[in-house]
């Protein structure tokens, strides 16, 4: 009974894509002189509340030029845009705003596509040893994140130090590739001061109901803080799942004026590390155990704040003051 239903709302939906919908856009086309692009344009505010609705009007059109546009080179945006108002047949002269306005939209949706080709182009590129860039980079993370300490070694106890599992950092980037190296250092290079709290912090013991006495008495080889590097690579792998699942189009819409770039990216991450540290501050958990506990939590409130089209992760980077607003 139950698939029946769900096969039978399948069907009105479709049915409703494919014939009422398509009709009132025409109602609406007739009363209101102006196409579906049009009105979006005209009645939302730029940002992701515009270009979701622009992406999705694209996507579902009939027609194969709009459809197309979506996935258009950066540098064809324009002539696209130029051809998607000739076919609905818009005077550029007397609506300028609009063309201005859905070329900042497509170049968001495009931007947005290549931004998911990049990352992910990083995230399987495996870390190398015998890569002198990749040693490079890795040893650029330890003397931001240790300035003062010299490093005895490269395969040595001390990467523990900044969160690294064992005595060579190499086999914790198996998952997020050279992604997750990439996304530490721009925290330390970019929010060095954070960073670096961060860090301490995520030394430190908690002794939870026990008094700082009774912990030494106890003798714990290991504080209940976490692993900073681990935590920054899953973090890297939270903040990869929301991109690839499209979940962040309204974070990105909402603070690049333009197309997404990987610097937008790693800001997010920077973001998401900190709030991560709040919040598990705040959950207060006994140990390390609970890490897949808490960051399930995290994510699931992390998605709860972007299914609101106005929400921008970063504040700080909003993009509604460069956006042109019609």
């Amino acid at each position: 009974m139950k698939h029946f239903l769900k096969v039978l709302m399948q069907f009105f939906l479709y049915l409703y894509c494919k014939c009422l919908w398509r009709s009132l856009k025409f109602v609406l086309w007739k009363v209101t002189g102006r196409c579906e692009l049009q009105r979006i344009c005209y009645n939302n505010k730029p940002g992701a509340c515009r270009t979701l609705k622009i992406e999705s009007s694209l996507k579902f059109s009939k027609s194969e030029l709009l459809q197309s546009a979506v996935s258009v080179h950066p540098d064809a945006v324009e002539k696209t845009i130029e051809d998607i108002m000739t076919l609905k047949k818009i005077n550029q002269d007397t609506n300028p705003q609009l063309g201005i306005s859905l070329q900042a939209s497509l170049l968001q949706i495009v931007g947005y596509r290549n931004l998911v080709v990049e990352v992910e182009k990083l995230r399987r590129e495996p870390y190398d040893s015998e890569n002198p860039e990749h040693e490079e980079i890795l040893l650029k993370l330890w003397k931001l994140l240790r300035p003062d300490v010299p490093l005895k070694g490269r395969i040595t106890k001390q990467w523990c130090e900044i969160g690294f599992q064992g005595y060579d950092p190499k086999t914790d980037f198996r998952g997020m590739g050279l992604l997750g190296l990439l996304d530490l250092v721009y925290f330390a290079e970019h929010d060095s001061v954070t960073a670096l709290q961060v860090l301490h912090d995520s030394l430190q013991p908690k002794y939870s109901k026990m008094s700082k006495l009774e912990w030494e008495k106890k003798k714990f080889d290991k504080a209940i803080g976490y692993s900073f590097a681990i935590v920054g690579i899953n973090i890297t792998d939270l903040a990869h799942t929301l991109l690839v699942s499209g979940a962040l189009k309204t974070h990105l819409y909402n603070v690049a004026p333009e197309a997404p770039a990987l610097a937008h990216f790693q800001q997010t991450f920077c973001y998401l590390m900190q709030e991560f540290h709040k919040f598990w501050t705040e959950e207060d958990p006994c140990d390390i155990m609970e890490f897949n506990y808490v960051r399930t939590k995290f994510h699931k409130r992390i998605l709860k704040q972007l299914r609101n089209k106005d929400m921008a992760l970063c504040p700080h980077f909003a993009a509604s003051d460069h956006l042109v607003n019609m």
